[in-house]
C-alpha cells in the first residue's frame, strides 16, 4: 500500500470518529505508521496537520448543524469536543467569523469539506454557504506524472556530514510546507538584513546559505536563518575584546549542531534567479513520499541550503537544495 492509499485510509477513519476522541496512533494505525511519521507526512501531503484538519472539520460540521433551528449550541459544543459554550465560540468566530447564535438565526457559514487523497488532492477548502451547502470544490493536484519524472531525474539520496551553524530563528505557524510559510518566510528574510550580513561576514563558507525547519508540532515550528562559522569564530563571537562592540547578546544568535545524516535531496536548476523553480518545487515536495522506497521520513532537522555566492558567474550556477531528512525502513 502506498502513501496515497494510507492517508486516505486515515482521513475516512477521521471523517468516521470525527465526533469522537481521536487517538493519534490509531489514526496512523490506518496509514501503517508510526504516529510522528504519520503526522508529519499528513501535513506535506495536505499542507495542514491532522490536529487542523480535525478542528476545521470539527468547526465545519457544528456550522452545518447549527443551521438546524432545533439544534442546542451547547449540544453541538459537547459533540465536537469542546467542554464550554465560551470556548467553542471563541473557536466557533474565529473559524467561521460569526457567532454560533447568529449561524442560528441564519448567518452563513464556512464549509471545510473533507479531503480526498487518491490520484488527486480534492476538498479542504473553505467557501461560505447560507444554509451550509456546498460551493464548488477547489482541486489541488497530488499527483502529476510530469513533477514525478522530473523529480526523479533531480533529486539523490545522499549522505551529508555533521555540520556546526550559527543562526537565529522566528517561530512560524502552520505546516512546513503549508500555503502560509510563504509570506512569513519573506518577511522574516527581508526583516533581518543586518543580522544576515553580520553571521555572511563571520561566515567560513561564503557561498552558502542555510535555512533550517525543526521542531515542529500541531501549532507550527522553528524556522532558523544561520550561517556556518569556523570554531574560533564561533568562540570569539561574544568576546567584546575581539568584536569590539557589545550588543552581540542583543542578537539572540544560537548554536545549531545539524547530525550526519541521510536525506532526499531536491535541487532546482542553475540560475541566475532559482527562488521561483525554488517555489514550484516545495509546492510539489509531497511527491516525493513515491520517490523513498526503502526509506521513511525522520525525525531530524530539514535543510534548505541556498548557493548563492557561487566561485563561477552567478547567472549560470546558483540554486537551491532541500534536504528533507530520511532513513531506512524498519522491518
Amino acid at each position: 500500500m502506498d502513501w496515497t492509499e494510507g492517508i486516505q485510509r486515515a482521513i475516512d477513519y477521521i471523517e468516521l470518529h470525527i465526533d469522537e476522541n481521536l487517538d493519534y496512533a490509531q489514526i496512523a494505525k490506518q496509514a501503517f505508521s508510526s504516529c510522528y511519521h504519520f503526522q508529519r507526512t499528513f501535513s506535506i501531503i495536505c499542507g495542514v496537520s491532522p490536529a487542523e484538519y480535525i478542528r476545521r472539520r470539527r468547526l465545519s460540521l457544528a456550522g452545518q448543524e447549527l443551521t438546524n433551528p432545533r439544534a442546542k449550541v451547547i449540544d453541538v459544543a459537547l459533540k465536537y469536543g469542546y467542554e464550554t459554550p465560551e470556548s467553542f465560540s471563541r473557536a466557533f468566530f474565529r473559524f467561521h467569523g460569526v457567532r454560533p447564535s447568529q449561524a442560528k438565526k441564519g448567518c452563513s457559514v464556512k464549509i471545510y469539506s473533507p479531503l480526498c487523497v487518491r490520484t488527486e488532492l480534492t476538498g479542504g477548502n473553505e467557501s461560505p454557504g447560507a444554509h451550509a451547502e456546498p460551493t464548488r470544490e477547489s482541486t489541488h493536484s497530488c499527483k502529476s506524472a510530469e513533477w514525478t519524472e522530473r523529480a526523479e531525474s533531480s533529486c539523490v539520496i545522499a549522505k551529508k556530514p555533521a555540520l556546526i551553524l550559527v543562526g537565529y530563528k522566528a517561530r512560524f505557524h502552520g505546516v512546513p510546507y503549508g500555503p502560509e510559510r510563504a509570506k512569513q518566510e519573506e518577511r522574516f528574510m527581508t526583516g533581518t538584513r543586518a543580522k544576515q550580513w553580520l553571521l555572511l561576514g563571520a561566515s567560513s563558507d561564503y557561498e552558502k546559505d542555510y535555512c533550517i525547519v525543526t521542531n515542529a508540532d500541531d501549532e507550527g515550528y522553528d524556522f532558523y536563518i544561520a550561517y556556518e562559522l569556523d570554531a574560533w569564530t564561533r568562540e570569539a563571537l561574544y568576546d567584546k575584546t575581539v568584536t569590539g562592540v557589545g550588543f552581540m547578546e542583543e542578537m539572540h544568535f544560537e548554536t545549531i549542531v545539524i547530525p550526519e545524516q541521510t536525506y532526499l535531496i531536491f535541487k532546482t536548476p542553475k540560475k541566475k534567479r532559482p527562488v521561483q523553480d525554488y517555489i514550484e518545487m516545495r509546492q510539489k515536495i509531497a511527491e516525493s513520499e513515491n520517490l523513498l522506497n526503502d526509506y521513511v521520513f525522520c525525525r531530524a532537522p530539514e535543510l534548505t541550503i541556498m548557493h548563492w555566492r557561487p566561485a563561477h558567474p552567478r547567472e549560470k550556477t546558483r540554486y537551491i537544495e532541500i534536504c528533507l531528512p530520511i532513513e531506512r525502513k524498519k522491518v
